[in-house]
């Protein structure tokens, strides 16, 4: 990077705020991929009018911008795979006010999301939104994915809880759009543009959040099935009794493995499948009632045991072990490819015939887990990327794996972005009118083409 630049740069932020020492830049080259490329510089910003600075000056000069959060993705979407500038949020990590009465929080996008929902919690508030990063992503990231999480079933995605942005657009400029009311019908929805735009029409600064009541009950229980297939179907038996739990997950034998092999919680080597439900809510007996009639229903579906959470403690010991999966999956193979296709809830048990069927076909593992209660399938596809010939099949598997979702009437993403990995397959999924309206959007927005380039769309 030209040294001139460097010097604005640290005017801007300060010197302490300018990476360029290889040590530096190898840290912000890769995301939760397998992807890894090392940027030119890395830029700290402290505030949103330092992000208008360093915008206006890379608008200037012509200078391309990742934006980073905690670098948690996983469709390598702050990757700076062409050597760009990487800005990254993590230093602008203040929650600015919680607002009780409104129950609404203003928040810097660089907070770590687990912190937000500590700091809510204690005033008795609720940020429902918990995507597995949740100690390791930001509300920025978050935002810029629409990200999702086990709850989403019940409480809906990240961008249900948007009510403004403050954001940087490419030029430099400041733009802030929404408020706390509860209704706004004036002009586009801009918040909701922006809100999945994975840093591709803007540098995302702060976030007005809506806040709900905090449930004071909770109830967990594991279902054991023989059959994978039985699991599937049983997802859509619960939600059709009118059971809305807080979360529904679904596990296959292999995630199973691998975390009881990784973490020793006792869970059941002997199935094909287990499903993690949760009910919760301010009545116990009513949240108990329904993780009951929940239990019921899995036995009547096949389900060889069900066993209810007796405690706190064995709740949490749940939970670690569905949010272990992905790292615990390292004990098969070097390398996952992991997606996260959706499909409709009724063609759940399809779409895991479909993989299974996939997986058979190529020879390699691919484990199935993830929010099966709104249809948001996580396939891992297993393999050692040293291998030229298992890296060529799971490149045909991959595009298998979305040809299914799309068969199924579903799409290639629920909650990880398009980013670069699914970027082919874009057009297949949205067809040629909608994706050429997206472009112009794109375009109109980022006339220099310097924000996240090569990035969503298919060039």
């Amino acid at each position: 990077m030209n040294r001139s630049i460097i010097a604005r740069l640290e005017k801007i932020v300060g010197r302490d705020g300018v990476l360029t020492s290889p040590e530096d830049l190898a840290v912000y080259g890769y995301d939760g991929t397998f992807e890894d490329h090392r940027p030119n510089l890395v830029v700290l910003p402290r505030s949103t009018e330092q992000v208008s600075q360093i915008l206006s000056l890379a608008a200037e000069e012509n200078i391309p911008i990742v934006t980073r959060g905690m670098g948690s993705g996983l469709a390598a979407a702050s990757v700076p795979f062409y050597g760009e500038m990487v800005l990254t949020t993590t230093r602008m990590n203040r929650i600015l006010e919680i607002d009780t009465v409104n129950a609404s929080t203003h928040v810097e996008a660089g907070v770590v999301t687990a912190d937000l929902q500590a700091a809510v919690e204690k005033l008795g508030l609720f940020y429902p939104p918990d995507p597995s990063s949740i100690k390791h992503s930001t509300i920025g990231g978050n935002i810029a994915c629409n990200a999702g999480g086990p709850r989403c079933l019940k409480y809906g995605v990240t961008g249900d809880y948007v009510l403004g942005l403050t954001l940087v657009l490419a030029d430099g400029r400041i733009l802030r759009t929404g408020n706390q009311c509860i209704k706004d019908v004036v002009g586009y929805d801009l918040k909701a543009l922006f809100t999945g735009s994975e840093g591709t029409l803007g540098v995302i600064t702060e976030a007005l959040l809506r806040l709900t009541a905090r449930p004071k009950f909770a109830r967990t229980a594991l279902a054991e099935f023989s059959s994978l297939e039985e699991a599937s179907h049983t997802v859509n038996a619960i939600l059709l009794a009118g059971i809305v739990p807080a979360a529904l997950e679904l596990m296959d034998e292999t995630a199973v493995a691998c975390v009881e092999e990784s973490l020793h919680l006792g869970l059941p080597l002997d199935v094909e499948a287990i499903l993690l439900i949760e009910t919760d809510g301010s009545d116990d007996e009513t949240v108990w009632r329904e993780i009951e009639a929940a239990a019921r229903i899995c036995r009547d579906n096949g389900a060889r045991q069900v066993s209810v959470a007796r405690d706190e403690a064995e709740r949490a010991s749940l939970w670690q072990a569905r949010r272990s999966v992905s790292p615990a999956l390292a004990r098969k193979a070097p390398n996952k490819l992991g997606e996260d296709i959706t499909v409709p809830r009724s063609a759940i048990p399809e779409a895991v015939r479909g993989l299974k069927a996939i997986s058979a076909k190529y020879g390699l593992p691919i484990v199935i887990f993830g929010h099966a209660g709104d249809g948001n399938l996580h396939p891992n596809i297993l393999f050692d990327k040293r291998e030229p010939e298992q890296w060529e099949k799971v490149e045909q598997m991959v595009g298998e794996e979305f040809a299914l979702a799309l068969q199924l009437g579903g799409t290639l993403s629920g909650e990880h972005g398009v980013g670069a990995l699914k970027r082919p397959y874009l057009q297949q999924a949205l067809g040629p009118v909608s994706t050429e309206v997206q472009k112009r959007i794109k375009a109109a927005l980022d006339p220099f083409y310097i924000l996240n380039r090569g990035k969503i769309f298919p060039d």
